[in-house]
């Protein structure tokens, strides 16, 4: 197998690891309980989901 016969530098490295940061989740308003949820996914804290009750949500 070959191996690499000149090091690569700082530069070129980087540019490679340029594109590992991490990303913010979307999140949007639920309509019925205005908490923050993951679009296209059923509210955590109401339990809805289009307009209809999906989930029962047991409170603490």
């Amino acid at each position: 197998m070959a191996n690499p016969t000149h090091r690569h530098s700082r530069s070129r490295r980087d540019k490679r690891r340029a594109n590992w940061k991490g990303e913010q989740p979307t999140l949007v308003a639920c309509p019925d309980c205005k908490e923050m949820k993951v679009p296209h996914r059923a509210c955590i804290s109401c339990g809805t989901y289009n307009g209809k009750k999906i989930l029962e949500v047991v409170s603490k």
